[in-house]
This record gives C-alpha cells, structure tokens and sequence, in this order.
C-alpha cells in the first residue's frame, strides 16, 4: 500500500508525498506515457513483469483575486477561495 506523508516547504505551502514501498529495488524495464482523449496515464513496467501505473485526471484550479489598478500597480482587494473542476470518480 502506498505511503502518503504531508510536508511543508520553504514557502509554506503543503506538499504531498506519496512511497510506494512494493516497488522499491525493482529494474524498470520501460516506461509508457498514455496521452488519448479518453485516458491518461504514466506506467512504468518492470522486469519482473509487474507495473505501477498513474491513471491522471485533468481538471482546472483558479485561484480568483479582486484586485485594484487605479494607480497602475495591484492591490489584492479579496482572495477567493480556489475553485476546482469536477472529475468524475470511478
């Protein structure tokens, strides 16, 4: 089972780490990247014929900011909170 840890880096944002210790000293043997309209994914096969695959779903974050310009440079007025896309979840 995969091991995810949270870490904080230099500029305070949190970061997600995730270990796959199944697969830790395995020889890869290629690695596929899927890019289809339908489907992505990075695999990386190894030599003793097992994978690890990362099915990737695209979404959109926007991050919104009312700002003022009345003196030619940006004052942050309100940060918003982020919106997400929806993915669907199989």
């Amino acid at each position: 089972m995969a091991d995810t840890k949270s870490t904080h880096s230099e500029d305070s944002h949190t970061r997600q780490v995730t270990n796959f210790p199944e697969v830790n000293g395995k020889i890869i043997e290629s690695v596929e990247l899927s890019a289809d309209r339908n489907y992505y994914g990075i695999t990386f096969r190894f030599q003793d014929k097992t994978a690890l695959t990362f099915i990737i779903e695209p979404c959109l974050f926007t991050f919104p900011v009312l700002a003022d310009w009345t003196n030619g440079e940006e004052k942050t007025l309100k940060k918003y909170k982020p919106i997400r896309s929806k993915v669907p979840r199989t």
